[in-house]
């Protein structure tokens, strides 16, 4: 049951122009854009019941990213105006909960406990807000003059923010902008209760931020490899195939169930291997019928799928193929960038492919059949553990 009382904005509509290059919200952290780390928390709470939707403010350029989030129960998108106030205001005209936290898209670090006290806090005063104390020295300049402050009466105020929803919407209607929606609340003379914030929710503005966030990302990379073989006879009236590629011109083929494609069975237990999951005999039995004669590189799709769906990023995968016939030196770049498509979504290469002769030794030195190894490297980033 979802607790339609609370609606979740997050605003990702900022240009970051300060870090430069891309806007620091779509940059990669760990692989995974940096709205997508605040997405999931908020995802969890969606999923767990404790709000009723998220809104995504998006600026116009991100139409493509927009239609895929709304196509998502759930989860709605709002499009992102001049300023950060107008954003927020188009936001909060999508939601629909009595109570909204209002989030920055560069702090990628927000936890669930975070948001729970801050809902708790709202549900009693109409608003809370994240606050930090200063920590530095700190001094007043007027003009010329330098005094110093006293830094206990000084707070860092972060995201999200949480608010009774139509208070806040009738406040932004009215034209009134600031660097944050609490300033807006506050000056309207509403009351706001304060919630201790949490050092590891800090915003990426500045380059030293964004070498932070990536290090503390990293702390918590997680990598596997694992290791694939597979085997198939060589017979005659059989067409050849090889990562994929049908190779016309070959005396013999591989016998199987499927196309027995040695190399792409081969890469696909070292995939599932380093990922911890089942081997391709598991999921794609010979004793379905579904499966004869199958293109062996369609079942690689899903597989890299599955290795997706379960958070692991392919890294690179080398494989070698020990055949004695036919010769296929000529054609491995042609094997390695097929099956690279497979396997790399962003065009990057992540395949190699050796092949060895049998040496006229052993059952692949009299071309009785073909053997394959792999190995891959798979990494994942424990986005739990920097939510911590």
């Amino acid at each position: 049951m979802k607790n339609a009382e609370w609606s979740f904005i997050i605003a990702a509509g900022g240009h970051g122009s300060r870090l430069g290059g891309e806007a620091k919200q779509f940059r990669l952290l760990g692989g995974i854009p940096v709205w997508q780390w605040s997405f999931a928390v908020a995802e969890e709470l969606l999923d767990s019941g404790k709000i009723s939707e998220i809104v995504v403010v998006l600026s116009s350029e991100m139409s493509r990213l927009a239609a895929e989030l709304s196509a998502k129960n759930g989860i709605k998108t709002a499009l992102a105006g001049a300023e950060r106030s107008q954003s927020v205001l188009n936001g909060l005209k999508v939601c629909s909960g009595k109570y909204v936290l209002i989030h920055d898209a560069a702090r990628p670090f927000l936890t669930k406990e975070l948001c729970a006290k801050l809902m708790e806090e709202t549900e009693k005063t109409g608003a809370a807000i994240p606050l930090l104390p200063v920590v530095d020295s700190i001094k007043f300049i007027d003009g010329e003059k330098i005094a110093p402050a006293d830094r206990t009466k000084y707070f860092r105020t972060q995201t999200p923010q949480a608010f009774e929803r139509e208070k806040l919407l009738r406040l932004l209607e009215t034209g009134k902008s600031a660097a944050d929606e609490a300033s807006v609340w506050i000056e309207a003379g509403y009351p706001v209760a304060r919630v201790e914030g949490e050092e590891g929710n800090f915003k990426i503005t500045a380059p030293h931020d964004w070498l932070t966030a990536a290090n503390l990302v990293a702390e918590n990379k997680e990598t596997r490899t694992g290791h694939g073989f597979d085997v198939h006879p060589l017979v005659k009236g059989r067409r050849l195939v090889l990562a994929g590629v049908k190779i016309a011109d070959s005396p013999v083929g591989l016998d199987g169930h499927s196309d027995a494609d040695v190399v792409t069975h081969t890469v696909m237990d070292a995939l599932l291997g380093a990922a911890g999951l089942p081997d391709i005999g598991t999921l794609f039995p010979a004793s379905n019928d579904d499966y004869k004669d199958a293109d062996s590189t369609k079942l690689l799709d899903e597989v890299v799928k599955l290795i997706r769906e379960n958070g692991w990023k392919i890294d690179w995968v080398d494989a070698t193929l020990n055949a004695q016939i036919p010769k296929l030196g000529g054609i491995i770049n042609e094997l390695i960038a097929n099956l690279n498509r497979c396997l790399s979504k962003d065009g990057v290469r992540r395949f190699n492919l050796k092949v060895k002769s049998g040496e006229k030794c052993g059952s692949v030195g009299r071309c009785e059949c073909m053997k394959c190894h792999a190995v891959a490297t798979l990494s994942r980033i424990n986005m739990q553990q920097n939510h911590k």
